[in-house]
């Protein structure tokens, strides 16, 4: 008869062969297979930087890099420039990131085993990100598969098709499943979000993780396949495949914490040039598909009722009297309704100079707007109708809970009520992956933290040694000096009993930067456009000298941990 240990890991073994929900605190069959392999390479790696080391004694080093837009897209292709030239990057176990972060990491990652052709797929992505951006025809293209290609729409996909695409100057419809598959020789990725209603919930669990085989909260061990994730389950078994989300989709879930609740300009903004190139764009025929359908209401009045709504929107946000746009909407759905109209949105005055009242006063109207065209067929226009809406209740990631109705003692009730979760940028909760990597049977023995974060250079790890004190998780001390502060160094070790050592490195600093650190983060903000070639050269540059400046040191820690 089978002992219960036998039993768990048939069990354990089982789920992640067929694809439902695998709860354990144990790594995937797939990763642990995939570290043996691994760690032949690192051991090499130290034999040609005669770094003393046995087999069974080869350090598990996962490189972290936070978030920061493109700034650390950028930075951390320089970073793992610098790496290679050097000899270190073999010695990487695990590659983490947040945010922008993970922008770089996925454009590597098409390229099969890009660290074995860095400087050769280094231009290549350069290249991709001087040269042309995406066509508004493709964008909205690729919006329209998003909405008619799954049960949930939110302003991940607004993001994914509106921005991201602006940045990567592609649509990267590759999987994370199937990129794989033809991967093997570079270290393990680890895409980070967090679960937006756990962030708020006594119990939740906020850190989930996306690797290649799994996705599911670091914390809990909750997984399921990431070819599944966003998938309908029902007591941890799976009632109805969702597509597996693309590269593009990836990127805006992880990187959409330029989309914070400042940031609704800049969303209404872009959708208010998309529904002025939607008009003449052939890939939507939005007007001629509307007006083959008889149960469709004049074409050119919705459209206007929806641009009239996002410039009141905008106009409010900008502090103006939008009055005389209300008025327009009003009318033009009283036109609608042949006359009849019983409009049920506010009616009195809106006080632009109370933000939050204006704030709360263009949801609500937004909303109802949005609810009253919904009466109609609208077509094509359906995609910005939902648009709108997802803006006024700011929806992001939403997609279905995996662990909805599990009877599972160990998981957090707050976990298991909800039909569907919402998933947002790991950034805006912590700007960097030191949760995932740190997982027990991930045994780190040594952090590289790139941070590339605005602001405050020691923010991430400060805060990640409070978090992981709060959740017992082993992690030294961080002592910063107070003239480090506004003048940081580009090399910190941070040690401990019975902690992982972790290495943090600021991306602009007096080493790199002299007196002008200031400067360089002015030039670099986290809110602006796509760089130019320059800028991309340049920053690529000062990023790789943290690196180049710090072999001896990097290579006197690794053999430390190693000792």
């Amino acid at each position: 008869m089978l002992n219960s240990a036998l039993v768990c890991l048939f069990v354990c073994l089982c789920d992640q062969c067929s694809g439902e929900v695998r709860i354990a605190h144990s790594l995937h069959t797939k990763e642990e297979e995939f570290v043996v392999k691994r760690r032949e390479t690192v051991f090499q790696s130290l034999q040609k930087l005669n770094i003393p080391c046995s087999q069974n004694k080869v350090p598990h080093i996962a490189l972290l890099s936070s978030g920061g837009g493109q700034r650390a897209m950028v930075g951390l292709l320089g970073s793992l420039v610098q790496l290679d030239e050097v000899g270190l990057l073999d010695c990487i176990l695990y590659l983490s990131g947040v945010s922008g972060s993970t922008w770089c990491m996925a454009s590597l990652y098409q390229e099969p085993d890009w660290s074995t052709k860095l400087e050769t797929v280094k231009d290549r992505i350069i290249k991709k990100l001087s040269g042309p951006g995406v066509s508004w025809g493709d964008a909205i293209a690729k919006l329209k598969k998003y909405y008619n290609g799954k049960d949930f729409f939110s302003l991940t996909d607004v993001w994914a098709a509106m921005v991201v695409t602006t940045y990567m100057k592609e649509i990267d419809e590759h999987t994370l499943t199937d990129k794989w598959s033809q991967l093997g020789k570079d270290p393990f990725p680890i895409y980070t979000v967090t679960d937006k209603q756990s962030k708020q919930e006594e119990g939740g669990d906020p850190w989930f993780e996306i690797t290649p085989h799994e996705a599911g909260y670091s914390l809990t061990g909750a997984f399921v396949d990431t070819s599944s994730f966003g998938s309908q389950f029902d007591n941890g078994s799976k009632k109805k495949q969702q597509p597996e989300m693309d590269m593009l989709y990836l990127q805006a879930l992880c990187g959409g914490a330029l989309a914070g609740e400042d940031s609704k300009e800049l969303i209404w903004g872009k959708i208010q040039d998309f529904l002025n190139h939607s008009r003449p764009t052939k890939e939507m025929n939005m007007f001629e598909e509307m007006k083959e359908d008889p149960n469709s209401p004049p074409v050119e009045k919705c459209y206007q009722v929806l641009k009239d709504l996002v410039d009141m929107n905008l106009c409010v946000l900008n502090v103006k009297d939008p009055s005389a746009l209300d008025q327009t909407i009003r009318k033009t759905l009283n036109d609608l309704a042949g006359g009849k109209s019983q409009l049920i949105f506010p009616t009195e005055k809106l006080n632009v100079a109370d933000k939050e009242a204006a704030k709360l006063y263009m949801k609500q109207y937004t909303e109802d707007v949005c609810n009253y065209l919904s009466q109609f067929s609208l077509g094509p226009l359906d995609i910005f109708l939902s648009t709108c809406r997802c803006v006024a209740q700011w929806i992001w990631g939403r997609n279905y809970n995996f662990l909805h109705r599990m009877t599972d003692e160990t998981l957090p009730s707050a976990l298991l009520k909800t039909e569907m979760r919402d998933f947002e940028d790991a950034g805006l909760l912590l700007n960097s992956p030191y949760i995932s990597v740190l997982r027990k049977e991930r045994n780190i023995d040594l952090i590289i933290s790139l941070d590339f974060s605005e602001g405050d250079p020691f923010m991430t790890v400060r805060e990640a040694a409070e978090k992981c004190k709060k959740l017992n998780i082993p992690f030294p001390e961080v002592n910063i000096p107070s003239e480090d502060l506004k003048k940081p160094k580009d090399f910190y070790v941070f040690k401990g009993q019975n902690t992982p050592t972790v290495i943090h490195i600021p991306l602009f600093n007096v080493v790199n930067c002299g007196d002008e650190v200031e400067a360089w983060r002015n030039k670099y903000r986290t809110f602006q456009g796509p760089y130019s070639a320059e800028m991309i050269t340049d920053l690529m540059e000062v990023a790789g000298k943290n690196i180049s400046n710090n072999r001896e040191k990097l290579k006197e820690q690794i053999a430390a941990v190693v000792g």
